[in-house]
């Protein structure tokens, strides 16, 4: 068998020879044969399809570590390795757009020029909470004020506690001026605030407690022509508008996350056992970072926050038909709760409804 030379192997497989030094010392890529006294690298023809791979998946940005691992792994499991790990850059990717967007649409409201006049805008509102008919606990908490909208489901011991901390963390913001140009900051901090107190709420005093006990957390504060959203866990948001149902949140479950690795379907995750597994949510050492967007308000919209208790048994069609005939937001919230418990009730329901109107002078 001809070996290659360092040289001639690297121009095939599309790694410079530095990169093919360096991922030997690894053991990523292991030359066929070194010479003992000069130690120059030769490597053999059928190592360049391993060495190739490489190439490709250094080019997706993988970590080197995670590349070692593929190595070890049957053809089927490494696609399924690969699948997953271009998930998560799509979803870093998404996270880092909708701040992107986030900031171009919050900069561009100082710019005049940028911003049309409209007519006054303000918001009406309801909220509902109930436990439902199966659960002998109510761990749901839920709010809405002129400023401010809110959904927190709590789970665990201490969900109670903790659903009720977080949303209480945020209440100031009904009151409280946001300086110009801080909305961003405002948000991010307020997120912080509400995962310390939800930590504290299911802590004891000697730091410890229920290690299974968070909450989630959804809100949306009120600027007078725009909706910021706060998002962490399986809480939704919809909006309707024009007679159409839009979801403008993103679960942070494992299904979801099996949905957009491709491994699972919307109609098997529906029905999948682990359907409310948190990837992400407030309490004890869990991932509290939220996804943070901004949404342009039209008069004649109608914004629905809801526990996962509502969309766990009632069909998006369903909310749909109920938010578009319910004549206000307490009729909505109403019809919502009582749906919800005539398909079973299985767990706790929240509903905050907000409806955007023009300020008549």
């Amino acid at each position: 068998m001809e070996l290659l030379t360092i040289g001639t192997f690297a121009k095939a497989s599309r790694l410079s020879p530095k990169a093919l030094r360096l991922y030997d010392e690894l053991g990523l890529l292991t030359p066929a044969h070194v010479d003992p006294v000069s130690g120059y690298r030769l490597y053999a023809p059928e190592q360049l399809e391993r060495a190739r791979l490489v190439a490709w998946l250094r080019r997706l940005g993988m970590p080197l570590a995670r590349i070692r691992h593929i190595g070890t792994l049957e053809p089927a499991a490494a696609a399924q390795e690969i699948r997953t790990f271009w998930a998560q850059v799509e979803a870093d990717t998404a996270a880092r757009r909708n701040l992107a967007s986030f900031l171009i649409d919050h900069l561009s409201r100082k710019d005049p020029a940028m911003s049309p006049a409209t007519a006054p805008l303000d918001i009406r509102y309801a909220a509902l909470s109930d436990p439902g008919r199966v659960r002998g606990h109510h761990q749901d908490t839920v709010h809405a004020g002129p400023r401010l909208l809110a959904v927190a489901d709590g789970f665990g011991s201490g969900g109670a506690l903790a659903s009720a901390a977080a949303v209480d963390a945020l209440t100031h913001l009904e009151t409280d001026g946001i300086p110009a140009g801080s909305l961003l900051d405002v948000l991010q901090d307020a997120a912080e605030s509400a995962a310390e107190q939800a930590r504290q709420a299911v802590a004891d005093p000697a730091g410890d407690g229920p290690e299974e006990a968070g909450t989630t957390l959804t809100a949306m504060l009120w600027t007078g022509s725009q909706l910021a959203l706060v998002h962490i866990g399986d809480a939704r948001v919809h909006l309707l508008r024009d007679g159409e149902l839009f979801q403008i949140t993103h679960d942070h479950t494992l299904v979801q996350s099996m949905v957009d690795e491709g491994r699972l379907t919307p109609e098997e995750a529906a029905s999948h056992p682990q359907r409310s597994l948190l990837l992400r949510a407030l309490g004890r050492g869990a991932d509290g970072s939220p996804d943070l967007h901004l949404h342009d308000a039209r008069a004649g919209d109608r914004y629905l926050l809801c526990s996962d208790g509502l969309p766990a048994v009632v069909t998006t069609e369903e909310i749909r038909r109920v938010l578009s005939k319910a004549g206000g937001p307490e009729q909505a919230v109403r019809e919502l709760v009582a749906l919800a418990n005539d398909f079973g009730g299985p767990d706790n329901v929240s509903c905050v409804v907000a409806d955007v109107v023009e300020v008549r002078a």
